[in-house]
């Protein structure tokens, strides 16, 4: 009997409604159980992967160009939120500490995506990106304005995200013996705020991401909002205020402008290096290990502190394994 071909699979000839009613609905499908089980950037990857899914069998859409370059600003702020004045009290007091770790993994992980680069792994500026540590959403953002591939950059951060993030719960263990079971919040997505706060943030990322695009900044729609976010925060000028709806709309945006550029060829493609990919992030972890027991030995920083604050990249599960271990 034959089998019935892929292609026979197609929404084609689907009207443009019905492609963003299936395309919500299997985001939704894919979204709730990742974050049921508690996976880094569970909206952003679901999100993605539904789109991938949507253009694979020619559901051709395309996000929306205003929001998608919203998304961007929120995104920045969002950034600009998590560097408030303590920590940069904190950096200052504490410099020549950071730079020497920031600059040790960054130095690292460039080197990784520099040779990636030469041996032609990858196509343009992607492999550099890709291996950049940290900020995956802000990664894939700023690649497709200096000639990388944000397709494959998704693919090879997202990646490391849940490599990093299975390699650090897993060292987590082996350093640490939880008294109990880490407590997890559920997230409250409708919080009560303050109106006015709220609609200066959007305003800062609507006229910063204007800009942005105005000036054709590479990365402006982001990295605009991000410092104009960081100078009014820590000046108390203004309160940034990012309730979780609004931000899960934002990742959802971003996976699903991400996705919709995937076709059959990127993924057979990326299906050949893949393995590569993995060995080089491998690889990275394995480097920035190396680092951090010169932390733990050089400084005396407990060996846990040491490999999470040297992790490359997936801040938010890295962050909630900290804060869970004793």
């Amino acid at each position: 009997m034959n089998q019935p071909s892929a292609r026979t699979l197609t929404l084609s000839t689907t009207p443009t409604a019905a492609k963003w009613s299936v395309l919500l609905a299997v985001s939704f499908s894919l979204i709730i159980p990742l974050e049921l089980i508690h996976l880094p950037a569970a909206i952003l990857l679901g999100a993605m992967a539904a789109a991938i899914l949507v253009a694979v069998f020619e559901g051709k859409l395309a996000v929306p160009r205003g929001p998608y370059v919203l998304a961007q600003g929120l995104i920045g702020c969002l950034v600009a939120r998590s560097i408030g004045p303590k920590i940069l009290v904190t950096m200052v007091q504490q410099w020549p500490l950071f730079l020497a770790v920031v600059c040790s993994v960054l130095v690292i992980s460039t080197s990784l995506g520099v040779l990636l680069t030469r041996w032609k792994v990858l196509p343009g500026t992607t492999a550099i990106w890709g291996s950049a540590p940290g900020a995956a959403t802000v990664m894939v953002l700023m690649s497709e304005g200096f000639g990388g591939d944000p397709r494959l950059v998704a693919f090879m951060q997202f990646l490391r995200v849940m490599l990093v993030a299975l390699v650090a719960s897993v060292v987590s263990q082996l350093w640490v013996t939880p008294v109990s079971a880490p407590v997890r919040v559920a997230v409250d997505w409708f919080p009560e705020v303050a109106a006015g706060p709220l609609l200066e943030t959007i305003a800062l990322a609507i006229g910063g991401a204007s800009m942005g695009v105005w000036f054709e900044i590479p990365a402006g729609p982001l990295l605009i909002p991000l410092v104009a976010g960081i100078v009014l925060s820590c000046t108390h000028h203004l309160t940034l205020t990012l309730p979780p709806w609004l931000m899960a709309g934002c990742y959802a945006l971003v996976g699903w402008a991400i996705g919709l550029r995937f076709t059959r060829k990127i993924l057979r493609y990326a299906a050949r290096v893949v393995s590569k990919i993995a060995l080089s992030t491998t690889l990275l972890i394995a480097l920035c290990g190396g680092l951090a027991w010169l932390l733990h030995r050089m400084l005396d920083i407990d060996p846990l502190t040491a490999y999470l604050a040297t992790s490359p990249g997936g801040a938010d599960s890295v962050a909630i394994i900290a804060a869970s271990s004793p």
